[in-house]
């Protein structure tokens, strides 16, 4: 199924269209903030970005995914670039090894030049958690060598819950935001995004050093099914059940639990699968029914660099909260400035 496209966007992309047409010869543009076209945003492929949102946002520059690369036995493959989440479940199915690396800084340089030249004058740079990958070093490296301010953030998270803070980051900046209050607005984002997750085994994740050799063979001597979350930017257990089926049902819970929690009407939930894509439907669906003031839960398959840790059969739950300046979007907004918070 394709991603489906949260409440909002459309304000987004019809703010974007505006922005280039004022840059047109002979335009007149339209009221708004000075920097409205003046900051980019940069992420990595870790965010799990809809494909179709990236191609909208990066068409004009504004926003840049740079690949993870992921190593499966003796080739190296780029998120993005190579279709490869087939190969990367055959090779987990076959015991091959698959690992990950972080993007070099010369990738993240390049893709900080490509913003300046243009036009661009600051960048929000944001990445997934250093706990679980040097990424964001690279970008620091990167940032040093270029002449463009460049704000580098750790999200202290993964997935869309990370990729929420970029799609806030870049409804701020087409707001008009400067390069610091849009990386504040997409660390209040990031802060109140929670990833909720189940996996089959624990195997893959001992094999990344994500969690110990001996909780791993803790799970496999006892047949548990444990369901974990990103917490401070660390994969930690939660709960450990013991059938596939009420880890599921438990993880079901404790997200509609999290999302009823939020402020009304501010609720956004995506789910993440790899190889099993009708159970990711299934859960979906049942998120729908029970969360009914929420916008459908986006559904897709989990990068790369994200699958080759947690493996066939990982179902992952992202609660957040919307990052579109609601008040816009319904009309009643005093100036094509105002950004909800």
């Amino acid at each position: 199924m394709p991603d489906r496209e949260p409440p909002g966007w459309p304000w987004l992309r019809e703010r974007l269209t505006r922005l280039r047409q004022a840059t047109r010869p002979g335009a007149v543009p339209e009221p708004m903030p000075a920097a409205a076209a003046r900051t980019a945003v940069v992420t990595d492929s870790a965010a799990a970005l809809p494909a179709e949102w990236v191609r909208d946002f990066t068409a004009d520059g504004r926003l840049a995914v740079v690949p993870m690369p992921v190593m499966v036995g003796d080739e190296i493959y780029g998120e993005g670039e190579d279709d490869i989440a087939e190969t990367i479940a055959v090779a987990l199915a076959s015991g091959v090894p698959v690992r990950t690396s972080r993007p070099s800084p010369g990738q993240f340089e390049q893709a900080y030049l490509a913003a300046a030249a243009r036009g661009f004058e600051s960048i929000v740079s944001v990445h997934i958690s250093a706990e679980l990958s040097g990424t964001a070093d690279s970008a620091r490296l990167a940032a040093a060598r270029v002449g463009i301010p460049v704000e580098v953030l750790d999200s202290r998270t993964v997935g869309m819950a990370q990729g929420m803070g970029v799609q806030s980051a870049v409804v701020a900046a087409a707001d008009g935001r400067s390069a610091a209050e849009v990386r504040s607005f997409a660390q209040e984002r990031l802060a109140r995004t929670k990833v909720y997750f189940y996996v089959p085994s624990l195997e893959q994740l001992r094999r990344g050093g994500r969690i110990g050799a001996a909780a791993s063979l803790w799970g496999t001597m006892f047949s548990i099914k444990p369901i974990l979350a990103v917490d401070d930017g660390k994969v930690v257990p939660l709960e450990k059940v013991r059938s596939a089926a009420r880890a599921i049902a438990r993880l079901e819970e404790i997200a509609v639990a999290d999302a009823l929690s939020r402020p009304d009407g501010e609720a956004r939930v995506a789910v993440h699968h790899f190889g099993n894509p009708a159970e990711a439907e299934q859960l979906a669906a049942r998120l729908g029914r029970l969360l009914p003031g929420c916008p459908p839960a986006q559904i897709s398959s989990l990068p790369a660099v994200l699958a080759a840790h947690a493996g066939l059969g990982v179902l992952a739950v992202i609660v957040g909260e919307s990052s579109t300046p609601l008040s816009v979007i319904a009309g009643t907004a005093g100036s094509p400035g105002t950004l909800s918070t």
